[in-house]
């Protein structure tokens, strides 16, 4: 199928391919940018600085950073993107093919779906699970509104019957840490953990013609707009150089700690980015240890736990291998490994 028809003829493909040629040539700067900003951001704004980072950071370690800070934004763009294409392809479907976002959605293939479900659920936080189920369940009744029209029964078994069904199975699980999070004042959490479940029956049928565009696009282009601060704010904080201690000082003399990210290892000297932005080039010949140090641990976002599962924690947290630090080595306080 090639073209998309509507109510008042198909769309024509050039003005399809031109809006698309847009969207895939801003999707591919739009990482370079942030990759870009990292650096501007690291070097405090000196672009001696910032050319010296270049030179020596590499790409693929710029890369790594960006993937593993930002895994979770793919899934939800991808099941976003699904939800308010299918609501508007259910509302007016002979007036859908105008619309990039329907399009987007009707020409999505459900494996793409399935795989953004299975990493939401691994990368996601707990507490962000019940919002992934509201996604999954109301994406069905979408897909099954479309594809079964005729089936009657089916229909409002996909469309009723499995969203209140699951949405009462998540809400019993969950009830523990609604009550716990409402004992404690976390009030969002308990929002995230009890809305959700209850809003996947409200989700899955159309919404009246004339406010379709209204409760579809118009939140699509929040999200747009939006979207790219998040991202950009989280990763500007973002570690992409090791922590490291260095310990120097003259053959049996006093020693000090110079404490930063490590940039780069040569044959004369090791440069470090220290902490306010200056580079210091330490002369090998007077570094006498080096360690790297570990990241400062961050309280977690919530102290609330359903079922002995802790809501701040992810999946692929819980079952990839950690490093558990049980001893800070002193040069990462700013004081030598052996004091003279």
């Amino acid at each position: 199928m090639t073209d998309v028809f509507t109510k008042g003829g198909p769309i024509a493909p050039r003005r399809r391919r031109a809006q698309l040629n847009w969207l895939l040539t801003v999707l591919p700067a739009f990482p370079l940018v942030l990759l870009v900003l990292r650096l501007w951001y690291l070097s405090r704004q000196d672009l001696p600085t910032m050319l010296l980072l270049v030179q020596y950071i590499s790409p693929l370690g710029m890369i790594s950073a960006l993937f593993i800070t930002l895994i979770w934004t793919i899934p939800a763009v991808i099941l976003v993107l699904r939800l308010l294409g299918g609501i508007l392809l259910v509302s007016t479907p002979d007036d859908a093919g105008r619309s990039l976002l329907a399009v987007t959605a009707l020409r999505m293939p459900d494996w793409v779906v399935l795989l953004a479900a299975m990493l939401a659920g691994f990368t996601w936080q707990l507490r962000l699970l019940p919002t992934l189920v509201m996604l999954v369940v109301a994406i069905l009744g979408l897909t099954g509104a479309q594809r079964f029209r005729g089936e009657r029964w089916l229909m409002v078994w996909i469309t009723l019957g499995v969203p209140i069904l699951v949405g009462a199975l998540v809400l019993i699980f969950v009830w523990p840490g609604i009550t716990e999070a409402l004992r404690t004042g976390e009030h969002s959490t308990a929002l995230l953990l009890g809305v959700p479940p209850l809003l996947g029956p409200l989700l899955t049928g159309p919404v009246p013609p004339w406010s379709a565009r209204l409760a579809t696009h118009w939140p699509a282009v929040g999200a747009a707009l939006v979207a790219p601060l998040v991202i950009g704010v989280v990763f500007l904080r973002a570690p992409v150089l090791p922590n490291s201690a260095v310990e120097v000082g003259p053959e049996g003399g006093k020693l000090t700690v110079v404490r930063g990210q490590l940039i780069s290892v040569d044959d004369t000297s090791t440069t470090v980015l220290r902490s306010g932005g200056q580079v210091t080039f330490l002369p090998n010949d007077q570094v006498r240890s080096k360690t790297l140090c570990p990241e400062p641990v961050r309280p977690p976002e919530s102290a609330v736990a359903v079922r002995g599962w802790p809501l701040s924690d992810s999946v692929l947290s819980w079952i990839a291998p950690t490093r558990r630090v049980t001893e800070v080595d002193p040069r990462c306080l700013g004081r030598p490994l052996k004091p003279r």
